[in-house]
């Protein structure tokens, strides 16, 4: 099982990739690969350095880029794993590029929702380096990420958490999804 994650930045998604984690259920982060790029061609993790990385792989490798660049990661951790998640899928096109390489695996998406108030204070007291600081740059970031085609793979997810209230509502929520979803042994047999 694939298990893709989707949500604006600041939405959530790495508590989903913590609480899965608890199951044993790894994860391949597209934002790491993202970074990792930038950091291969020396240019700084700033939103600017990101948003360069970002088109500038789309232009040599497709609009799913990263993608393909998620693939071998994830088809190593299959060899070990009954279920991976990718966190930060973007588009439909990204979507597919998976279904195309892994035929035999049930993918899964699950969007996270949040309102732009709360992604905002999240990703002020996050503090990552290429984390917006200002409300323009983070409605920049937004206006960047609608137009990959998150919205449209965030309305074709299996299933949709609201992360809006209390810390320990949406865990309570996560967790019921990894039951739901079996995840509770997941290491592969030999």
């Amino acid at each position: 099982m694939i298990i893709c994650i989707v949500g604006m930045p600041g939405s959530g998604k790495g508590q989903i990739v913590k609480i899965f984690g608890k199951y044993g259920v790894p994860h391949v982060s597209m934002g790491d690969i993202v970074r990792e790029e930038a950091d291969k061609r020396g240019i700084p993790r700033t939103p600017e350095g990101m948003n360069s990385v970002s088109i500038q792989l789309r232009q040599e490798l497709g609009d799913n880029a990263v993608a393909k660049l998620t693939i071998p990661k994830v088809k190593e951790l299959l060899k070990k794993y009954k279920a991976v998640i990718i966190d930060g899928v973007r588009s439909l096109d990204e979507i597919q590029t998976f279904k195309d390489a892994f035929p035999e695996e049930e993918i899964i998406i699950i969007a996270v929702h949040s309102s732009p108030r709360k992604r905002f204070e999240r990703l002020s007291r996050r503090g990552r380096s290429d984390d917006p600081k200002t409300w323009s740059e983070f409605e920049a970031r937004d206006w960047k990420e609608l137009k990959f085609g998150i919205g449209s793979v965030m309305a074709l997810a299996d299933y949709l958490i609201v992360n809006e209230n209390h810390i320990a509502e949406y865990k309570r929520e996560i967790e019921r999804l990894a039951e739901k979803l079996g995840l509770k042994s997941n290491r592969a047999t030999s």
